[in-house]
């Protein structure tokens, strides 16, 4: 079963909040912070104009990914290192509620997800 609208209200008043937040109107043409949702999971990417050849379009690069247990009725946050899987992130291991969640994304006490 897809996300419900009560659910999307949640997702966009937490992680679009949170992306919005982290989007800057000044430099809305070099940095942008989005987040989508797909299936039981939303995902946060940062996107930036190709490095390379900015003609290109943007770069996408993934930051962190929540996941909805409905099973459990539980979210469990997920970060992605240096191979590039997505891995459940310990910290967070009690927190089970997307607002906490998305609070331990934003503070980033570890510089797992923003660097």
């Amino acid at each position: 079963m897809a996300f419900s609208n009560l659910e999307l209200n949640l997702i966009d008043s937490t992680v679009g909040d949170l992306c919005r937040r982290c989007s800057p109107a000044h430099v809305a043409d070099q940095l942008r912070t989005v987040h989508e949702v797909g299936g039981h999971a939303v995902t946060i990417f940062e996107e930036r104009p190709d490095w390379v050849d900015p003609s290109l379009g943007w770069m996408r690069n993934p930051v962190a990914r929540f996941r909805f247990y409905r099973s459990r009725g539980e979210w469990v946050l997920y970060w992605m290192p240096s191979d590039l899987k997505w891995h459940a992130y310990e910290p967070a291991s009690g927190l089970t509620d997307l607002p906490s969640l998305t609070a331990v994304v934003e503070r980033d006490a570890l510089c797992a997800f923003f660097g």
